[in-house]
């Protein structure tokens, strides 16, 4: 697991924080430590983080990203890197905004995870 998502969702709105480096609004992630191969101790951490909880984690699924020949300054293991996310029932405890799923002005539609939300 290269990463891990956290995933709040109130109905059809999911919460979100500011990407680092683009500000984009996003899923909370944080990247796996490499010897947390299934992503379950650091989702821990990051639902700790933003829930002020780790309890309740449900696992929704995962994205396969496959990038053959990387191009310089990509981030993540190659050819095949996972993107794990977990779903929780608490809420927040950090800042964010909570975004309607189909918010055009956000594009949440683009992102890896949204078929998983479904």
């Amino acid at each position: 697991m290269a990463v891990v998502r956290l995933l709040l969702r109130d109905s059809d709105q999911v919460f979100c924080v500011p990407r680092q480096g683009t500000g984009r609004l996003d899923l909370p992630m944080l990247e796996a430590a490499s010897d947390d191969v299934d992503g379950t101790v650091t989702v821990c951490a990051l639902a700790q983080r933003i829930t002020g909880e780790a309890i309740g984690l449900r696992f929704i699924g995962a994205v396969r990203n496959v990038v053959e020949a990387p191009a310089d300054g990509y981030d993540w293991p190659a050819p095949v890197a996972h993107f794990g996310v977990w779903a929780s029932d608490v809420a927040p405890i950090t800042d964010g905004t909570w975004v309607r799923l189909d918010d055009d002005e956000h594009q949440l539609r683009d992102r890896h995870w949204y078929p998983l939300v479904d």
